[in-house]
């Protein structure tokens, strides 16, 4: 009897773990997108792209970044802007995630290993939840989109006409809720600075999207049931960090750039609230602006840097390395400092796990971000990018952020593919993508090694 009669070969497909699906899924997503943004029937009539333009605008579309090398509502038809939208709704919500509830629609069954993949995809923390938590995912973020789509049309309509305002309304609210940023005006969202309505609903569609699917879950839960249901220890700490984040870029944005003529300035007290609140919440991987980045002032421009680096809550369409990684990192280097033995929060001790997978992300991530940066530099060959321009457009790619200082077209086709590596690398996640190709130990050692305490730190 021959060896595939005893044990058939299984699909490729399913013999990959889910970190390797996932990075293989969004390569072939890119991929395919920027075929279809590269065709002519995409672009409006006088305008082309080259191959490595149209990568650069379908890596930005599904890892829901934002950054352009092209003005997407000039360049692009309508075709084009439809493959866009596509495309960071499906980066956005994950392709996995859709694959699954492509499948429960055609009735098809959902086996254990389309649950690992998709609790993978979702956090899901069991392969029984996986499924329903993937159903919930996808109609509540359609569910929301649609709400903001009707309360935007209130601000493009008047602007537009009714269908194109219509669309407008569509193509942003998407947009806005994947944490994407793309805008089909030339100068984003510059023309609302000052709209109640816009820097009302635009940053709570990103607070939605950056939220986490989870959180917006168990808050959810929380809200029907009252007291009978409890937040999760992580919810409350998503929540509480998202807040403080919000809070605080604020807050500060309006100290540095009170009088700044090129931001703030010339607005009344309203508008310089409202473009604080904003770009605090833009700044925290969604990538619309309502004010010019490049005539920001440093301390803002470093808080930004900062806010996109720390990004949303994990298990939403936000990108950086998470506000609980954040946490997690720096509530156990405090505990170190104080001299405790374990590091606590809302009267939990976080495990030991958790916090090496922290620390990793956070080396890992600051790592790329360095070595992105210095490719850069090497590769600029246009004197007039400065310096600080370079760094961030390394954050802002590496945090999905999406967000510019008027560089990236100023870049040339060697620091856009730099660009690509690192919006892909910050989508999926560093870890995730060293654990998908990293090649595993032939077998664990059953020996434990003695520990050495002569190693000096600090």
């Amino acid at each position: 009897m021959t060896r595939s009669r005893l044990s058939p070969r299984r699909p490729w497909l399913s013999r990959l773990s889910p970190p390797q699906l996932i990075a293989l899924s969004f390569a072939f997503t890119i991929l395919l997108g920027a075929a279809l943004l590269w065709l002519p029937l995409a672009h409006e009539p006088g305008k082309t792209l080259t191959f490595v333009q149209a990568l650069f605008m379908a890596t930005s579309c599904v890892c829901v970044t934002g950054l352009a090398v092209v003005d997407p509502g000039s360049t692009f038809n309508i075709f084009g802007e439809l493959v866009m939208v596509l495309l960071i709704q499906v980066g956005g919500l994950g392709i996995i995630t859709l694959g699954t509830l492509f499948a429960l629609a055609l009735r098809r069954r959902v086996g254990v290993q389309d649950r690992i993949h998709a609790a993978q995809q979702v956090s899901a923390t069991s392969l029984g939840s996986a499924v329903s938590l993937v159903r919930a995912i996808v109609l509540s973020s359609l569910l929301i989109e649609l709400i903001g789509m009707v309360l935007l049309s209130f601000a493009f309509v008047p602007r537009e006409g009714v269908g194109k305002g219509l669309y407008y309304a569509f193509f942003h609210s998407v947009s806005a809720f994947n944490n994407a940023g793309f805008s089909l005006y030339p100068n984003n969202l510059m023309n609302f600075v000052q709209d109640p309505l816009v820097n009302l609903v635009v940053p709570l569609l990103i607070i939605l999207g950056g939220m986490g699917f989870l959180v917006q879950l168990n808050v959810l839960g929380w809200l029907r049931a009252g007291r009978r249901h409890r937040l999760s220890t992580n919810s409350r700490l998503s929540l509480t960090m998202m807040l403080a984040l919000l809070l605080t870029g604020t807050v500060f944005i309006l100290m540095t750039e009170w009088r700044n003529p090129g931001t703030l300035g010339p607005l009344e007290l309203g508008g310089k609230v409202m473009a604080a609140w904003f770009q605090s919440v833009t700044a925290r991987t969604a990538g619309f602006n309502s004010v010019d980045y490049s005539l920001m002032a440093f301390p803002s421009l470093f808080l930004t840097m900062l806010l996109m680096f720390i990004g949303a809550n994990p298990g939403s369409t936000g990108g950086g390395i998470k506000t609980n990684t954040v946490y997690v990192i720096a509530a156990s280097a405090l505990a170190m400092v104080r001299g405790l033995r374990d590091t606590t929060l809302f009267g939990r001790r976080i495990d030991t796990d958790t916090i090496l997978r922290a620390m990793t992300v956070g080396l890992l991530s600051l790592g790329l971000v360095l070595g992105g940066f210095m490719a850069l530099l090497l590769l600029n060959t246009n004197k007039d990018v400065l310096f600080v321009q370079l760094l961030f457009e390394t954050v802002s790619a590496f945090a999905t952020a999406g967000l510019s200082m008027n560089a990236t077209t100023l870049l040339n086709p060697e620091q856009h593919l730099v660009l690509v590596a690192l919006m892909f690398l910050g989508r999926i996640g560093p870890l995730t993508f060293a654990v998908a190709f990293s090649r595993p130990p032939l077998g664990k050692s059953l020996a434990r090694y003695p520990a050495d305490r002569d190693i000096l730190i600090g």
